[in-house]
């Protein structure tokens, strides 16, 4: 648990500080001061997690999957009488304001009910026929790595499923965010779950990424993160063969056609971009609109934009808190510089704000080249590009043209080129007249650079099964 902002690990059912009594400071990115400190595990602290979730798997998989998933109903409603709590420490620690924190915080505990719900009916046999079914089984222990853009709703995801699946999580959660994992997994320790089930560690994530992922123990690597990250892992995670569930980065296209409401797009793609200052990897990044509509368009994202209030993210007033540290500014400038310097117009935003705290403008650019680094590399932040198309074809080639494919979004009212953008574009994920499309009962995951395997829903639930074939010479009873 925390005490005044000081964050402990949790291994074996107790809260504790790491055996070398390391620790990492924690910074508020709306005023760049340090507020507390979150414990950083040594080897033997892994070592002791690695044998506690060993020495449970047995245990919580022989465990009805009705109990599993009752467990994670109560800790869905343990976790909801928190959010008011939870959602003021996350903004303090990630800077996204007050509303989008609460926000999270009610997909977090909709992740933990739906795999709850769902956990005895994904545990149940298949039949094939009379003399042949399918069992599905908990895989082992899981390891599981999270970023800080979204930590709350994304340590439900690794946490969830794998439970209602019977396997115990050592969960490796962002040292920047620490509570967003505390309270989840406070949640999961009142709701009953045993120890040894939920492991939670922070600290060197190089240090414990090899040390847990070089175990035989671990048979699952869940990870969300950076492309380059995630490969590496999968490296590691190659040698004991563990499965992998990647959810990398992403460089998302919106494509904006002639017959499309302007004026709906332009407040949908504003609302979902600079959401969280635009630090998510499904944001909608790359904009590409008809010409005859170009201008239209353009004007109105520019007016619609720059009213957008940026400010401190506990003010109600705020639209747009901090970005999360100076690693994150610093990025945005370097993009629109090279941007701008490669021919780039800025439309609106392309600085600093002068305050304390990590604050972006929020940025359009236009009139980008090709080659820019906005282009080829995951902004991950409020940095958006708008550029004109003319055919049907040039859409689908630009939207295609990075070696992302996680999520891609079009407007149009026409049946036909819906249907042809959804055959066309290469991601994961394709939403029409609709940006917002993540939810615990639907799979997602990405194709090329963006990953592989699925979170969410039935598909995120069987990635840590094994799917036991069973044949006999007589007739079976399904279990």
């Amino acid at each position: 648990m925390a005490d005044n902002a000081n964050f402990k690990l949790f291994i074996d059912g107790k809260w504790r500080s790491g055996a070398n009594d390391a620790v990492v400071a924690l910074v508020n990115p709306a005023t760049a001061e340090e507020f507390g400190q979150v414990a950083s595990a040594s080897v033997s602290d892994l070592d002791d997690a690695l044998k506690s979730a060993q020495l449970s798997l047995q245990r919580w998989s022989e465990t009805p999957a009705r109990e599993r998933g009752a467990s994670l109903v109560r800790a869905a409603r343990i976790l909801e009488g928190k959010i008011e709590l939870a959602a003021a420490a996350l903004s303090r620690e990630q800077g996204k304001t007050l509303a989008e924190a609460k926000a999270e915080y009610a997909r977090a505990a909709e992740t933990l009910e739906w795999n709850g719900i769902h956990a005895e009916e994904l545990s149940t046999a298949i039949s094939i026929d009379q003399k042949r079914k399918i069992v599905p089984e908990a895989i082992g222990v899981v390891a599981a790595f999270t970023p800080w853009n979204y930590p709350a709703v994304l340590n439900a995801r690794k946490l969830a499923a794998p439970i209602a699946a019977g396997c115990p999580v050592i969960l490796k959660a962002a040292e920047e965010t620490p509570s967003a994992a505390v309270y989840i997994v406070q949640a999961l320790q009142e709701a009953g779950i045993p120890a040894g089930v939920v492991t939670l560690v922070f600290g060197s994530p190089p240090m414990i990424s090899e040390h847990l992922l070089g175990s035989p123990i671990i048979r699952v690597l869940s990870f969300t993160g950076s492309t380059p990250v995630g490969k590496q892992l999968a490296k590691i995670a190659a040698v004991n063969l563990q499965r992998c569930v990647l959810e990398l980065g992403g460089h998302s296209p919106v494509v904006v056609f002639e017959d499309a409401d302007v004026a709906k797009a332009v407040s949908a793609i504003s609302e979902y971009k600079f959401e969280c200052a635009g630090q998510s990897c499904n944001a909608p990044n790359r904009i590409l609109v008809a010409r005859p509509i170009y201008r239209e368009f353009l004007s109105k994202l520019v007016q619609t934009v720059e009213r957008i209030r940026v400010g401190l993210p506990d003010d109600p007033e705020s639209n747009m808190g901090p970005m999360a540290n100076a690693r994150r500014v610093e990025a945005m400038e370097r993009l629109t510089k090279d941007a701008v310097e490669r021919g780039a117009r800025v439309e609106s935003g392309g600085k600093r704000i002068e305050r304390a705290g990590f604050y972006w403008a929020p940025t359009i650019l236009s009139n980008v080249h090709p080659e820019s680094q906005v282009l080829r590399e995951e902004p991950f932040g409020p940095v958006l590009t708008v550029a004109p198309f003319d055919t049907i074809e040039e859409a689908i080639e630009s939207a295609n043209s990075t070696e992302y494919g996680l999520a891609s979004y079009i407007f149009s009212n026409s049946p036909d080129v819906q249907q042809r953008m959804i055959r066309s574009l290469s991601a994961g994920t394709v939403s029409v007249n609709y940006l917002k499309g993540v939810s615990a009962d639907a799979p997602i995951g990405g194709v090329k650079q963006s990953g592989y395997g699925y979170e969410g829903g039935v598909e995120g639930l069987r990635a840590f099964q094994n799917l036991k074939l069973v044949n006999t010479a007589h007739v079976l009873e399904v279990q």
